[in-house]
């Protein structure tokens, strides 16, 4: 089953949605904020264009969604007042996975487009959202449209499982017991997915416009580092207690005589 199918973070507003578990990509959005405000003020004052193609890359829902959207306007606006330009229309994409919440995205816009007007009033253009499903390891924005992409935690999350990679018994992704050919394995289908991404990238952005992208990395040379990847050690050894439990209960049923798939 391909990964774009299936994968997404968990919708809606619940406590264990991603809206409600999102603390540490706020943060990261938060420490990024003035790369993103050179980057935007830098690409408006060389094109002073018009309107504006403004995508989000991996946008996911909740809160953090619209937060660097917010930002990014907030900066033009500024931008069209001390310069005495006439403010731009503005054209949002937001994208991620089919399997992604964008109805909370939509629901929520009446509300982000009250709060942008009472900050910088009714004189700013006006704004137009779009969602758009599909993985950003393709094209999926027409050649030239855009004029600013933006894509935060997102790009660590390969297109596939990688090929070679059969015999990480027991893992999720690469751990202190993987194999060296699981490591090579990882790296390789990185390599092929960024390249990807960022050839897709350079076709679809305008003449003069500009991409901010961050990532989970690390400084270790360990693949296995605790810097960013343990988690998944932590998560991989819970998923094999599950599984040990489940078989444990089958097991003990059959013992006494039941048959557990005919259970509920």
């Amino acid at each position: 089953m391909e990964v774009a199918k299936v994968l997404h973070m968990n919708g809606g507003v619940g406590e264990t949605s991603y809206a409600n578990n999102s603390l540490v990509q706020r943060k990261v959005i938060y420490l990024t904020k003035p790369l993103r405000d050179e980057a935007i003020t830098s690409m408006y004052n060389n094109t002073l264009s018009k309107s504006l193609t403004i995508a989000d890359l991996g946008c996911s829902s909740g809160s953090n969604t619209l937060l660097v959207i917010l930002d990014i306007i907030k900066v033009v606006e500024k931008l069209c007042r001390k310069l005495n330009h006439k403010s731009p229309e503005y054209m949002i994409y937001l994208n991620d996975l089919p399997g992604n919440d964008f109805n909370t995205i939509f629901t929520s816009l009446d509300i982000f487009k009250e709060k942008l007007l009472d900050e910088m009033g009714t004189e700013m253009g006006p704004c137009f959202f779009s969602g758009v499903p599909g993985s950003f390891h393709g094209r999926i924005f027409p050649l030239q449209s855009l004029h600013f992409v933006h894509s935060s935690y997102s790009l660590h999350w390969l297109s596939k499982v990688p090929e070679g990679a059969d015999n990480n018994k027991g893992n999720i992704y690469i751990s202190s017991t993987s194999p060296l050919n699981v490591v090579k394995a990882y790296y390789k289908q990185f390599q092929i997915d960024f390249s990807l991404f960022l050839k897709c990238r350079a076709e679809e952005i305008v003449e003069g416009g500009c991409m901010i992208i961050t990532f989970v990395g690390r400084k270790s040379d360990n693949p296995t580092s605790k810097e960013c990847c343990y988690i998944w050690e932590l998560l991989a050894m819970a998923l094999n207690d599950m599984v040990l439990e489940v078989k444990y209960d089958a097991y003990f049923l059959l013992l006494m005589g039941h048959d557990p798939f005919l259970l509920h």
